[in-house]
C-alpha cells in the first residue's frame, strides 16, 4: 500500500478524503456540535487510539459503565421509556458487565466486496472489522468500555467502546458514544463515531420503542442534518462533511431472559439488505444483583 506521508496517509484513504472533501461541503463543527468526533491518525486506528487521545487532550482513563448513563435522555417522539423493558434500559447504562457473542450473515454477493474492504482498509486500519464468517467471531469477543474524563472537573468528555475478535485480536469497533441532537429530527439521537485516517465516520440514530418492550435506532434520513451516515475529513483548518444517505442501519435491542438480551444489526445499501448481525448479550453477576435490587 502506498505511503504519502503523515499529512496525507496511504493513497487508498486519501483517495477517500479527496471524495468527502469533493462532494460533500464544508462546515462550522461550532454551529454543528452534532459532527464534533475524536479524528484518527493518519496511519491507522487500532485498540491504542484513544488512550493516545487522552494523552494528547490531557484526559483521565477510567472504567466505563454505560453507553448511556442516562438511558431516558432518549425521551421524544417515537420512544416511551415506560415501553422499553428493564434489561434493555439496564444493558445501555451498564454495559461493562454484560458479555458479548455475535454472528453475521452477509447476503448475496455482497461478502467478496466485504473481503475486499476488510483487505485494503478495515485489516490495515484496525478498524470497523465487521466479521467475515462464524470463524471470525468463534472463539468469542471482547467488550470494554471506557470513560476519558477531565482530571478537574470529572467530566465524561468520551464514553468508548472496545470490541476485540479473541481468534485474530482485530479490533472489531472502536467507536464513542454519545447522543446529540440534529436539525432534522425532534429529539434526541444516539451517536456513535469511529475515528479513521484525518476525520471519522459518525453514524446518527433516531430511537423508537415498541409496545412489545423492546428497542430500535435507525440511521436513516433524506438530506443533510437528518439521521443517518457521514464522513468527515478534516483538512488544514477546514472540515469537509458528506452525508452518505445511500447507507443506512438499523438496530433493535430486545429483552429474551431476565440475563440476557439479544440485538439484530441491519445494514442496507440503496435499500437492499447486505448484512444482518446478531448479537446475543449476557449480563454478569454483579448487574443482575442491581436487578434484583431495584426489582
Amino acid at each position: 500500500m502506498l505511503w504519502l506521508g503523515e499529512s496525507r496517509g496511504y493513497l487508498s484513504d486519501y483517495v477517500t478524503q479527496l471524495w468527502v472533501r469533493a462532494t460533500g461541503r464544508q462546515v462550522d463543527l461550532h454551529s454543528m456540535p452534532w459532527l464534533q468526533g475524536p479524528v484518527g491518525f493518519s496511519r491507522g486506528i487500532g485498540s491504542g487510539f484513544f488512550h493516545q487521545l487522552a494523552d494528547a487532550e490531557g484526559l483521565n482513563q477510567q472504567q466505563g459503565e454505560g453507553l448511556l448513563p442516562d438511558f431516558s435522555v432518549l425521551s421524544g417522539p417515537g420512544f416511551n421509556l415506560q415501553q422499553v423493558s428493564s434489561g434493555v434500559r439496564r444493558f445501555y447504562e451498564h454495559t461493562s458487565h454484560y458479555s458479548l457473542d455475535a454472528w453475521s450473515e452477509w447476503c448475496g454477493f455482497h461478502k467478496p466486496f466485504g473481503r475486499l474492504l476488510a483487505l485494503m482498509f478495515s485489516r490495515r486500519l484496525q478498524q470497523l472489522n465487521i466479521p467475515l464468517s462464524s470463524l471470525d467471531t468463534s472463539q468469542g469477543i471482547t467488550s470494554e468500555v471506557l470513560d476519558l474524563v477531565h482530571p478537574d472537573s470529572g467530566e465524561r468528555r468520551y464514553t468508548v467502546w472496545l470490541r476485540h475478535l479473541v481468534s485474530t485480536r482485530d479490533v472489531l469497533y472502536a467507536g464513542s458514544y454519545s447522543s446529540c441532537v440534529v436539525p432534522g429530527f425532534k429529539g434526541t439521537c444516539v451517536k456513535v463515531t469511529f475515528p479513521l485516517p484525518n476525520g471519522n465516520a459518525t453514524v446518527i440514530m433516531y430511537p423508537e420503542s415498541a409496545e412489545d418492550g423492546s428497542f430500535t435506532v435507525t440511521s436513516a434520513g433524506r438530506s443533510f442534518g437528518d439521521p443517518g451516515f457521514y464522513f468527515t475529513v478534516h483538512h488544514g483548518t477546514n472540515v469537509s462533511a458528506r452525508y452518505v444517505r445511500s447507507l443506512q442501519e438499523s438496530i433493535r435491542v430486545y429483552q429474551v431472559s431476565d440475563a440476557e438480551i439479544r440485538a439484530d444489526h441491519v445494514l442496507r445499501y440503496f435499500g437492499a439488505v447486505f448484512l444482518r448481525l446478531h448479537y446475543k448479550l449476557t449480563q454478569t453477576a454483579e448487574v443482575a444483583q442491581l436487578a434484583i435490587r431495584h426489582s
